[in-house]
């Protein structure tokens, strides 16, 4: 169960190490603006933005290899408070933004909480 508990926090934090590149570097891109479902004045009116908030994907991401990297029951809470965090960002993403980001920023973290939460 440990293994599978520090599998999807990984699986986290690299979704958001993603997000973090996503956000911060291909934002104005034919990729980002596909991925984002942005014209290209949008997404230059949001780059700074959009850099700012793939910044905090960054900061959650590091959060949970913090929490993977410390040892005993601490690393597990910090697990814990940084999936917390990214559950609350899903769902106010999905809320305000996208439903899909619910799933796809809300889903997994949730499924590795419970895990780590069992473990």
């Amino acid at each position: 169960m440990n293994n599978l508990a520090a599998a999807l926090v990984l699986l986290v934090a690299f979704e958001h190490v993603y997000f973090l590149y996503l956000e911060m570097f291909l934002w104005t891109t034919p990729k980002g603006l596909k991925i984002f479902g942005n014209t290209a004045q949008k997404a230059e009116d949001s780059r700074v933005l959009a850099a700012n908030q793939g910044l905090y994907n960054g900061f959650l991401a590091a959060g949970l290899l913090w929490g993977l990297a410390y040892p005993g029951e601490a690393g597990r809470h910090i697990q814990m408070f940084f999936l917390g965090c990214v559950i609350v960002a899903g769902i106010y993403g999905g809320i305000t933004a996208k439903p899909r980001i619910a799933v796809l920023q809300a889903g997994p973290a949730a499924l590795a909480l419970l895990v780590v939460a069992l473990a």
